[in-house]
């Protein structure tokens, strides 16, 4: 075809002008460039009539993987893990090798695993309009041991020992959403937590030995301004996932966020924590007053204080025991991936009620953390408690020093889909 139109152009062009068979030469040119972009684009989306056609399509054979494959996941739910371990020595070289009154380097001179953990979780999430929710923490490793305690404050430790926390969450539509939870939960008191990688230093304080690690029971939060947040607890009490003695104990909290560099909180305890024995409930209560606040007056500095008053009485007219006393924290960031912490507390143990001794505890702390990679930390740390009475073992147990000195590396992996602290 193409071949005639031209010959017919050539016939023409002896009677006409070399400027009008140029036109119309241009002219049949692009009629034909149109004709072939349009047989083109009709190939293209009826390939039946082409080579190609013969092709089978393998979406015809194959199921599609997306539309058939069940969900694992739900939307928002994020499966993490953590293993944290460490090396500690202790300079007095106690026999056993235990560093007292620590809650997590308990370990001396010894490669130790101090916890190993499986957070599922998936958090309400309002802007995709989903109003439950629910964690699950499951522990396992030496700090399963410290957050569990004993028969003591357990009637069935065994039975929960690995669960450190179990709860669901509902947001009610009430105002601007009543978050409520029910189930075992992390204790907020004191400023310290369970997950090292979230810590200001390796070893926990004396407050973080002394004051509860979680609780059982229900609890409301409402964000009652744009700064301020109220929380009301009731729970089976301190440290107990079944109640012993059915009295519910209660909490207030209060958290302060006037600006994205200062954050404080306040909360207050009251329960009747004394155990039942032969049908009897002794009638004392327990009190705890707790504060603390955290500050960032740059962006590489970060000051926190901790303030702590405890009072307890085993029967409405016996003498009161009390715990009080408070810590400092500092924190300085040398390079993105280095960081160095420091620590001051005293506790004033007069009533013995955390280390059975009448006594006052002091310590010193000092970490520095390198973020090797993302999900994997290094710390080394040197910590000095001491007493104003010889209280820590020395070698071979032949007597009491007044202080003891540790030092320790600490190695920190975690990984997983939650963002910031866990």
């Amino acid at each position: 075809m193409i071949i005639l139109l031209l010959l017919a152009a050539a016939g023409a062009a002896a009677q006409t002008t070399p400027a009008d068979r140029e036109q119309m030469l241009l002219g049949r040119i692009e009629k034909l460039e149109q004709r072939l972009a349009a047989l083109e684009a009709k190939a293209t989306e009826n390939p039946t009539g082409t080579a190609e056609a013969a092709k089978p399509n393998a979406s015809q054979f194959a199921p599609n993987v997306a539309d058939t494959r069940p969900e694992i996941l739900p939307a928002g739910t994020t499966i993490n893990v953590n293993l944290d371990g460490y090396y500690a020595y202790n300079f007095n070289r106690p026999f056993p090798a235990m560093n007292s009154l620590r809650a997590y380097d308990v370990s001396s001179n010894s490669f130790a695993l101090n916890q190993a953990g499986i957070i599922l979780e998936r958090a309400p999430d309002l802007a995709s309009g989903r109003r439950i929710g629910g964690r699950l923490d499951l522990m396992f490793g030496q700090a399963t041991e410290t957050l569990q305690a004993s028969p003591a404050n357990e009637r069935r430790p065994e039975v929960f020992r690995h669960i450190f926390q179990a709860y669901g969450t509902y947001v009610a539509p009430l105002g601007k959403g009543l978050t409520v939870d029910f189930g075992k939960w992390a204790s907020s008191f004191g400023i310290e937590n369970n997950y090292t990688k979230d810590q200001w230093n390796y070893s926990r304080s004396f407050w973080f030995g002394f004051l509860p690690y979680y609780h059982m029971g229900i609890r409301a939060t409402y964000p009652v301004t744009g700064k301020w947040n109220a929380s009301y607890w009731v729970t089976n009490g301190l440290n107990q996932t079944e109640d012993f003695n059915a009295f519910k104990s209660q909490a207030v909290l209060l958290n302060f966020n006037p600006s994205a560099k200062l954050s404080a909180n306040l909360n207050y305890f009251a329960g009747q924590e004394e155990r039942t024995v032969n049908g009897q409930t002794p009638n004392g209560r327990s009190h705890i007053l707790d504060s603390y606040i955290t500050w960032h007056p740059g962006d590489r500095w970060t000051l926190a204080l901790e303030g702590d008053y405890f009072i307890s009485r085993a029967t409405g007219s016996s003498a009161p025991r009390r715990v009080a006393g408070g810590a400092a924290y500092a924190g300085y960031q040398f390079h993105p991936r280095l960081h160095l912490n420091g620590r001051f507390e005293f506790l004033d143990d007069s009533g013995g009620l955390f280390s059975g001794t009448a006594q006052s505890l002091k310590e010193a702390t000092a970490t520095a953390t390198f973020d090797v990679a993302a999900g994997f930390q290094m710390r080394w740390e040197v910590r000095r408690d001491w007493s104003n009475i010889a209280f820590f073992p020395v070698r071979n147990d032949a007597g009491r020093a007044r202080d003891q000195t540790t030092a320790l590396l600490g190695l920190i992996w975690w990984f997983g889909g939650k963002p910031g602290a866990w």
